[in-house]
């Protein structure tokens, strides 16, 4: 059921016309758009509502939109004025949370307005990219079996001379069985860690020791290996740009904590799953 003390019905109805506030050139975000018993409501309040509105009332038109934000907020306030009591713990502690939520982000904005330089970009390039490549990848094969009885067993029948290919067309319980265990190029990222660890460590033309992944078991051989060009700056300009912010804000979190003074209080005997139980904190 929807909580009509966030969403009022009004919002999503059908459309109405905008009232004749100013026009958009000349209206600002203190533009008063209403008054409630002398509280103004402005444009910014609007902008501000509309930002918050679920995605997929955005997308009506704001012809539609207009009225019902205003209506809304009319609504709101008449209905907030005339609320006579304790505000409930739970609705003073969502303040405080939101309150904290938005000034953190504000600080973070702050905090990576200057961050993403031209010399930042070219330092997180070379860090990245500082042999001319983007790393390596790998053109392997495997068989794939139930066991690693099964496993060992083809290692030993590959050592006293059986073809990989024919064997996994043979064996393999996966679906590259079929083309002889090809896997074809891939990076690292791309196959599970256990797979990629024991690909990694064979030379071009090894077969690996059996290795087991949630799939099964495998036997691994390493067709040939191969560096991959680093990309243009350019091309992974964006990429770098969120890793940028991201150690910014993070160094910047890191030091923030180190310097103040926090004193955490012995949780050990809070039961964890009293973060569910709304009920504590009355109606």
């Amino acid at each position: 059921m929807p909580n009509l003390r966030s969403f009022l019905p009004v919002l999503a109805i059908a459309a109405a016309f905008a009232l004749p506030v100013a026009a958009e050139d000349t209206a600002k975000p203190e533009t008063v758009v209403a008054t409630v018993n002398g509280q103004n409501i402005t444009i910014g309040h609007m902008i501000v509502a509309f930002a918050s509105l679920p995605e997929q009332y955005q997308q009506y038109p704001t012809e539609i939109l207009f009225q019902g934000i205003l209506d809304q907020l009319v609504q709101q306030s008449a209905l907030a004025q005339n609320f006579d009591g304790d505000l409930p713990a739970r609705v003073t502690l969502s303040l405080e949370n939101e309150r904290r939520s938005l000034i953190a982000g504000e600080e973070i904005e702050t905090v990576t307005a200057g961050a993403l330089t031209e010399d930042a970009f070219r330092a997180a390039y070379d860090a990245k990219y500082a042999a001319g490549t983007a790393g390596e990848e790998y053109n392997a094969s495997h068989i794939l079996v139930e066991t690693e009885e099964e496993a060992r067993t083809i290692i030993a029948d590959l050592a006293g001379g059986a073809d990989f290919a024919e064997t996994a067309k043979e064996k393999s319980t996966g679906p590259s069985g079929a083309s002889g265990g090809e896997l074809g190029w891939f990076g690292t990222g791309q196959m599970v860690p256990e797979f990629e660890q024991a690909v990694i460590a064979l030379e071009p033309g090894a077969v690996s020791e059996p290795v087991k992944t949630q799939f099964g078991w495998h036997v691994i051989k390493l067709n040939d290996r191969r560096a991959v060009e680093a990309p243009a700056l350019e091309e992974v300009r964006r990429e770098l740009a969120l890793e940028i912010q991201r150690t910014t804000v993070e160094a910047h979190i890191a030091n923030l904590v180190a310097k103040a003074t926090i004193d955490r209080k012995d949780v050990s005997e809070i039961p964890t799953d009293i973060i569910r139980n709304l009920d504590l904190l009355g109606n």
